[in-house]
């Protein structure tokens, strides 16, 4: 049995649960100045899980500063486990939703960013648990490890072995040789752009509160609204969907590319072959679907009628560009129910389901550059077919990728299929229908929120059996973080001595 210094690891939680009590308080504001009746409950919250992470972080003082690889990930893992479980008490306290295995599944949809939820009537909810279920997604969205990055050489501790392990993408690219410096600047631009959206939602017509809250769902590719139409609440103001839009491709693009567009270096980011290649899969995506659309779907299912044809093809390219932006970046949030725009289209945004957004961004899926990486590498074997004796590299961004890296991207390829199939088997033992259970599966594990079937844009995921609302938390856990860092904890060789 291998050796784990097992008091930093609970140190590092009792820290967590610092962060998480202190964002409820924030809550507990939101829920004072809008008066709606849960202010105690929520204050009650956060002081219970400030003490608790106050008292482990008393009790593991004295512990020593060394964090080696397998510690890191048990800490990224248990960390996210330890914050749903905690996040999930103002649910339970308020009476909003009474069940734990509910609340849990709610608040593990909000830290993953998945944004699939339980809740039958979202605007009955008071505005404190509307906020802090909105705070789930922000916080989790960045990666709550990387947000504690920025203040571990307070405890003298170096987080690359966390960064490591929590970074989104097949690797980390920093901007700082200090990874703490890295943290600092992610959290500044993503920080940035929420209040950026939020202003300009404002200014656009949304209240302040739907706003700031669709803001931080948008910027983690989250989901989570305040309304129960979701974003199709304001069919009738297109500029609030484009805004949204807009956020939502800044949020799947690898936030490192818009660091070296705010320090002047533009052409490096645009010449960024994920940033072109994820650019070109929504606007060819985005034409399919508009035309569709236009011509062949019953545009009655978007709520809205247009009578005038540049009417319609306006509202068909916005829908179809907003659903495909939601979809592949992991956003979660609908205009209208795609699963009624024609079989063909139910099919293809099932497919895309498994593109995912830019490594680096805070969009789940596979992300594109392990689909551009497996396909110039597919390429490649033709050529390595015929020239068996040439030395042919896959290269991105000009640059030679060592074979470990193609090696490691295949891997993950396989188990994330392996994974999908083993959900949807598992879905299926909970009596779902076919179309239901791959759904689910896909969309858990890529952190989507809406799936298809009884679980498709409109619906939510209430009706979903208690043990299937575990296994859909235990999908989206491995799906946020990379699969490896949690199913590596499940292999026996983790656990032995070195």
């Amino acid at each position: 049995m291998a050796k784990f210094n097992y008091k930093i690891i609970f140190h590092f939680f009792g820290l967590l649960l610092l962060f998480n009590g202190g964002f409820m308080l924030l809550s507990t504001l939101i829920s004072l100045i809008y008066k709606d009746g849960v202010t105690l409950e929520l204050f009650t919250s956060g002081i219970a899980v400030l003490i608790i992470g106050v008292i482990l972080m008393i009790l593991t003082k004295k512990h020593s500063k060394v964090m080696n690889k397998r510690e890191g990930y048990l800490v990224v893992t248990f960390g996210w486990v330890v914050m749903a479980l905690s996040g999930a008490i103002p649910y339970m306290i308020t009476n909003t939703i009474p069940s734990f295995t509910s609340a849990f599944f709610e608040t593990m949809s909000g830290y993953t960013t998945t944004g699939a939820t339980i809740l039958n009537n979202i605007e009955i909810v008071p505005e404190g648990v509307l906020f802090w279920r909105s705070t789930t997604h922000w916080i989790g969205g960045m990666g709550i490890i990387v947000l504690a990055i920025a203040i571990l050489p307070l405890l003298g501790i170096g987080g690359m072995q966390l960064f490591a392990a929590e970074a989104p993408g097949p690797s980390a690219d920093k901007l700082h040789p200090r990874i703490t410096d890295t943290a600092k600047r992610l959290w500044l631009i993503y920080f940035g752009y929420t209040v950026a959206e939020t202003i300009l939602l404002k200014v656009a017509g949304m209240s302040f509160f739907d706003a700031i809250n669709h803001s931080m769902s948008t910027l983690s590719t989250g989901g989570f609204s305040t309304k129960n139409a979701s974003v199709a609440h304001w069919n009738d103001q297109p500029i609030i969907q484009y805004i949204i839009i807009v956020f939502m491709f800044l949020a799947g693009t690898n936030f490192v590319l818009s660091y070296y567009a705010f320090k002047g270096k533009v052409q490096r980011a645009l010449g960024d072959e994920e940033l072109r290649l994820y650019f070109k899969f929504i606007v060819s995506f985005t034409v399919i679907v508009a035309l569709i659309i236009y011509f062949r779907a019953d545009f009655s299912v978007s709520t809205i009628n247009h009578p005038q044809i540049w009417g319609k093809f306006e509202a068909s390219v916005r829908h179809g560009l907003f659903q495909v932006l939601t979809v592949i970046t992991t956003t979660g949030f609908i205009t209208a129910d795609y699963t009624l725009w024609t079989p063909f289209l139910v099919v293809f945004f099932f497919g895309i389901m498994f593109l995912g957004g830019s490594a680096g961004s805070t969009a789940g899926g596979v992300k594109v550059v392990r689909h551009l990486i497996l396909i110039k590498n597919g390429f490649l074997e033709f050529k390595r077919a015929l020239h068996p004796n040439a030395i042919l590299p896959v290269r991105y961004n000009t640059k030679a990728i060592a074979g470990e890296i193609v090696f490691n991207i295949l891997g993950f390829f396989i188990l994330y299929m392996l994974s999908f199939i083993v959900g949807a088997l598992v879905f299926s033992m909970f009596q779902i229908e076919f179309q239901s259970a791959v759904g689910l599966s896909a969309s858990s594990l890529g952190n989507i929120g809406p799936a298809l079937g009884n679980f498709g844009p409109v619906n939510n995921y209430a009706a979903l059996p208690p043990l299937a609302q575990w296994w859909s938390a235990f999908l989206m856990l491995i799906g946020r973080l990379e699969l490896f860092t949690v199913l590596i904890l499940l292999t026996p060789f983790f656990w032995r001595n070195r």
